[in-house]
């Protein structure tokens, strides 16, 4: 099935499309949370590690923005991210509907890269909002995929999945 959703997602892609003309969303769910609060559970030691990865794995692109719902597992899961690129978390409404969400995230940025972390019920509509393509739903032991979605000035999408 994996293989299936490499292919179809690879597929995806409708023109290449430059990086100095393009912005890139990552958009991630939040890492593994911890039993310390069943209302708002913060990282588990494996998210904190996984939240490190996510870090490394962009330490070497330029982050303009990362955005992560009120609760603290999405925000620890993107500070780390946010302290290597010298930047503020910005919260946003885990209940916005993900179109709109998408139509702001594309109006406020235009160019580089940002952040998205959310929540399994919701990374999948971010990304169809995003993207304009459909993906897979996410499990509730699934923390480890990662989403990027191209989009040039001329509005066409490319649209990837990696684990981290």
């Amino acid at each position: 099935m994996l293989a299936g959703t490499a292919l179809a997602l690879a597929s995806c892609s409708t023109v290449p499309v430059r990086d100095a003309d393009t912005v890139t969303f990552v958009v991630v769910r939040h890492a593994e949370k911890s039993a310390d609060d069943p209302r708002d559970p913060s990282l588990s030691p494996i998210g904190r590690a996984r939240a490190q990865r996510l870090a490394t794995l962009l330490n070497d692109t330029t982050v303009n923005a990362a955005y992560a719902t009120a609760y603290r597992r999405t925000y620890q899961t993107a500070q780390p991210v946010a302290e290597n690129h010298f930047l503020r978390v910005t919260t946003y409404d885990a209940q916005m509907p993900a179109p709109q969400f998408a139509e702001r995230l594309r109006t406020l940025h235009k160019i580089g890269t940002v952040l998205v972390v959310g929540h399994s019920n919701t990374v999948p509509d971010i990304v169809g909002a995003l993207s304009g393509r459909q993906v897979a739903a996410m499990g509730d032991d699934e923390f480890d995929r990662l989403y990027r979605i191209r989009i040039g000035t001329d509005g066409k999408t490319a649209l990837s999945q990696e684990t981290y």
